[in-house]
């Protein structure tokens, strides 16, 4: 009689379906066909892309979407090894992320070595834990590894799967679920000095980071700021937190040393500043300890303990943002903050230091795209110098309305994220942004966006340099040297692989194409050339 007990690979994909899941990507090998099947059949649909590294950052643009964990699948060995880089990005970007990986079962590794090596040694400095799933203890790792990786701060977490053990049949399960805990609000003391303080300052500040993200507190946080007229800012993750044409908005911070140049000095005016789930992870080393608790007041409300000491507080709350703010406003009045209107005019320098009206170059290349395409387009970045400019130029009406490697500053990661995107909202336009060297590093998947459907905009920055190393490189007075690559047809390599191709040189061509691309039936390069040293003075 057949034994129609679930297999172990079964009650992994059932906890993953049940946590919200229903996409995984990666590239399959015959240690993982039992997995990629239980996955099928569990109601979540797995994706072939043509590296693991993309594969990643395809399931982590689902993830912003539908706020499930992200699922990765490898093969072992070489498979296990193409999704370090991502899985790093996780760790760092604080993306909860599922890795499952295939392998050998333990007495075949005995006298068998090929492709066999220890995928938990390499990965348990870049998740948040690993396991080895037992067949009889399949629901519990899955479910400890669901937990795991949505815990503050949220993370990946890998799980290594014998082949005989993803097909070994379980009875008699018995499901365990980690409940969630509820959010803590501070009390006594600490909660009464920060009523206190929030009361008595005429000039706070407050920067809001990615926790608010993950803890469902962006209502709350809006309604604090605007109670109490605080301007802010916000990491470049947490970017459309509220949204960015608000008045109190100062935009992005952490990596522009020319939006710094305005916004520090604002921050060291202030005589109260508010950390909003903020984790410096994302932040550049000008951020470090750029005021003195025993001078300033500082709150700061984490998820958990300030242990990174990029900045220190003058009070540390380990709490939820929401539930902390509801009671550090309750019965507390607004008063007017900043009499000198400090804040508005930084927001106008800011405005002047970024503008939209250049004839050509990458500023104009954001400034036309972001008047052309619709409000709600969702947009991806890719690290280097146009990312820098595009996170102080692409206002965002909601969160994550633009994705990017922040923490990791990882390159090629924006076309896959834009394939996820638009596989989690087909109707949404969708456009990534890469400079030619990170195209080029992924210009493969492309063929995952032919076979996927929908019309994502892929849109370069074409000047055949690694700009952003290519300007410190002369800063640093040293000789040109290994930034510099040959110019190439892009919108021929979009056209090749069944979608569509432009190269743009000035805004009405670009116009052209982007509206071209928002009608078209499949994906779209675009090829923007700019001049070599567009970026000199601009981030």
């Amino acid at each position: 009689m057949q034994d129609l007990s679930p297999r172990a690979a079964d009650l992994l994909a059932q906890r993953l379906y049940e946590a919200g899941c229903r996409h995984a990507f990666g590239m399959p090998g015959g240690e993982v066909l039992t997995l990629v099947d239980a996955l099928e059949q569990a109601g979540v649909t797995f994706h072939l892309t043509k590296h693991e590294n993309a594969a990643g950052f395809m399931a982590e643009a689902v993830h912003h979407r539908d706020g499930a964990p992200a699922i990765l699948v490898a093969t072992l060995g070489p498979g296990a090894m193409n999704g370090i880089n991502v899985v790093a990005n996780a760790l760092q970007d604080r993306v909860p992320m599922i890795v499952l990986t295939g392998c050998v079962d333990a007495d075949e590794a005995l006298t068998y070595t090929h492709q066999v090596m220890d995928h938990a040694q390499v990965y348990r400095s870049i998740t948040k834990g690993t396991f080895k799933l037992t067949a009889q203890g399949a629901d519990i790792v899955a479910d400890k590894a669901v937990s795991l990786a949505n815990q503050p701060r949220p993370g990946p977490v890998h799980i290594d799967i014998p082949i005989s053990v993803a097909d070994m049949c379980v009875s008699s399960v018995k499901k365990r679920r980690l409940v969630k805990a509820a959010a803590v609000a501070p009390e006594g003391n600490c909660l009464e000095k920060a009523r206190r303080w929030v009361a008595d300052a005429e000039r706070p500040i407050a920067i809001v980071g990615l926790d608010v993200l993950y803890d469902g507190s962006r209502n709350v946080v809006q309604a604090f700021l605007e109670h109490f007229g605080i301007p802010f800012v916000t990491t470049y993750k947490a970017k459309g937190v509220v949204p960015e044409d608000h008045p109190l908005c100062l935009g992005g911070a952490g990596l522009s040393p020319l939006a710094d140049k305005h916004l520090l000095p604002l921050v060291e005016q202030a005589d109260l500043v508010l950390c909003l789930g903020y984790d410096p992870i994302e932040m550049r080393p000008g951020w470090r300890e750029v005021w003195d608790p025993e001078e300033k007041r500082v709150i700061d409300i984490s998820a958990v303990i300030n242990d990174h000491y990029m900045h220190q507080a003058s009070l540390n709350m380990v709490a939820d943002t929401g539930a902390t703010l509801e009671a550090m406003a309750k019965g507390n009045p607004a008063r007017d903050t900043w009499p000198g209107g400090e804040p508005a005019q930084v927001k106008a320098a800011l405005a002047q230091a970024f503008p939209t009206d250049e004839e050509w170059g990458p500023a104009a290349v954001i400034a036309e795209t972001r008047a052309t395409m619709p409000d709600e387009t969702l947009a991806t970045a890719d690290s280097g110098a146009h990312r820098i400019l595009l996170s102080q130029m692409w206002d965002c009406s909601e969160e994550r309305g633009l994705i990017q490697s922040s923490a990791l500053c990882t390159m090629g990661c924006a076309v896959p994220m834009a394939i996820g995107l638009k596989l989690a909202e087909p109707d949404r336009p969708v456009i990534s942004f890469s400079g030619d060297a990170g195209f080029l590093m992924v210009a493969g998947e492309l063929s995952t966006a032919a076979e996927m459907g929908g019309n994502p905009i892929f849109l370069v920055f074409v000047d055949a340099s690694l700009a952003l190393i290519e300007l410190k490189q002369r800063q640093r007075q040293m000789g040109n040297r290994g930034v510099d690559f040959d110019r190439h047809d892009f919108a021929a390599m979009g056209r090749a692989f069944g979608g569509n191709g432009h190269t743009v040189r000035n805004r009405e061509e670009l116009r052209t194409a982007l509206n071209e691309g928002l009608k078209a039936n499949s994906f779209t390069v675009i090829a923007a050339e700019i001049d070599r040293g567009g970026y000199d003075g601009r981030i």
